[in-house]
């Protein structure tokens, strides 16, 4: 099968991008036992995995993400054997950042052997869809259950991606309400032994909190490139939305850089997000001392705290459509179930324990009019491969 492989990663790495998944079909069919392909997206809001190709598969077209095979295989991130309906499904994914689920139809039940060579094929597509996406829009609709609204399309096209694991952490974030999202955002920026993480929150609400958002984050990555330290990039970013603005907006933000040899996090908090950790079974809500927003003043000097991430600790940042979510009973869910909630995770990998976080809110504010939209980001400390360690 390895020279049939060859074959295949040869024409995923040649077609054009509005043809990559008909390119990942054709070439398995034709060079290993797969007798039909389908390729599944996940949803802005994670809740349906979505076929790109023509649904020719036995049970294919809206799949729950949350049940069936495929779902399983996407929320594992392990691969999933459908024995009824003879597919193998394959989780879509590098580096952290999940795409979706490749269901392969094959003859018979495959091998550990054929299992790992198919599995390389599906990470193999990643690449080529992060590439499309900024050339093609054939993607991004495929991912869509409903229209966006103006001010997500921006909110969208502004993130870094929806996870990432680097040697010594994993970060995973979701914006809710995924199709009406305004004004909170996170971003983040590897280097070979840090992360650098911000999460926003635009005041306001529609297009002019998008807008507002979206000025802050461009300062902040126009600092951080130019080689600025935290306080120095909340300074710029407070400078640049106060010149705009004249102190009639701002965001509220929190800057985090993540040692990921040491587990030192520096943290410049600027009317901030809340923030919890999560060590053991044991959440504690991480106190910081107050600071401005961004743009409130244009001239504050900003100081960093920080703290230390042991490894396996989890750190959670919610902001306040979050935090602040009341129930049909008026009650609180920061009050009465975020600390549950975040326990609740503990076994689960980063990306997992967000959704699992934006679903209990969800559950939690049913039948409540949003008044306010939320952002949920998790990173982790985990356990660090250092030069020479053998992969195993």
């Amino acid at each position: 099968m390895r020279n049939g492989l060859e074959a295949v990663y040869q024409a995923i790495s040649e077609a054009a991008p509005y043809a990559l998944a008909e390119a990942a079909r054709d070439a398995l069919i034709a060079h290993t036992a797969a007798q039909d392909v389908e390729l599944l997206l996940a949803d802005y809001a994670l809740a349906e995995l979505r076929p790109v190709l023509d649904p020719a598969l036995p049970g294919a077209g809206r799949t729950r993400v949350d049940g069936g095979e495929a779902g399983r295989a996407f929320t594992s991130q392990q691969p999933r054997w459908e024995q009824v309906s003879s597919v193998l499904h394959l989780p879509v994914a590098a580096h952290g950042e999940r795409y979706g689920v490749l269901s392969v139809h094959l003859p018979d039940r495959p091998g550990p052997g054929e299992i790992r060579e198919l599995g390389d094929v599906a990470a193999a597509l990643v690449p080529g869809l992060r590439g499309a996406d900024s050339l093609t829009d054939r993607y991004k609709r495929a991912r869509r259950l409903e229209r966006l609204t103006m001010a997500a399309e921006m909110q969208w096209d502004l993130l870094p991606g929806s996870g990432h694991h680097g040697n010594g952490y994993r970060v995973a974030g979701q914006l809710e309400p995924a199709y009406a999202v305004y004004g909170d955002n996170f971003d983040w920026s590897c280097a070979p032994e840090s992360l650098t993480v911000s999460i926003t929150n635009g005041m306001g609400d529609g297009m002019r909190a998008a807008l507002l958002t979206m000025l802050t984050v461009t300062a902040l990555r126009n600092a951080r490139r130019s080689g600025a330290d935290l306080t120095e990039q909340a300074g710029l970013a407070d400078e640049a939305v106060y010149a705009r603005f004249g102190g009639l907006e701002y965001v509220s933000t929190l800057l985090l850089d993540f040692d990921a040899v040491t587990g030192r996090l520096a943290i410049v908090e600027a009317g901030s997000p809340r923030m919890l950790r999560l060590r053991g079974a044991d959440v504690e809500t991480i106190e910081l001392d107050r600071q401005l927003p961004l743009g409130m003043f244009g001239n504050t000097a900003y100081t960093e705290q920080s703290l230390t991430l042991r490894p396996g600790d989890r750190l959670v940042v919610v902001s306040d459509g979050v935090y602040g979510a009341r129930s049909s009973a008026d009650a609180g869910f920061g009050d009465e179930l975020m600390e549950t909630v975040v326990r609740s995770t503990r076994l689960q990998p980063a990306d997992e324990a967000v959704r699992t976080i934006v679903r209990g809110m969800l559950a939690f504010r049913k039948g409540v009019d949003v008044i306010d939209d939320a952002v949920v980001v998790c990173l982790d400390r985990t356990a660090r491969e250092e030069p020479g360690t053998p992969s195993v």
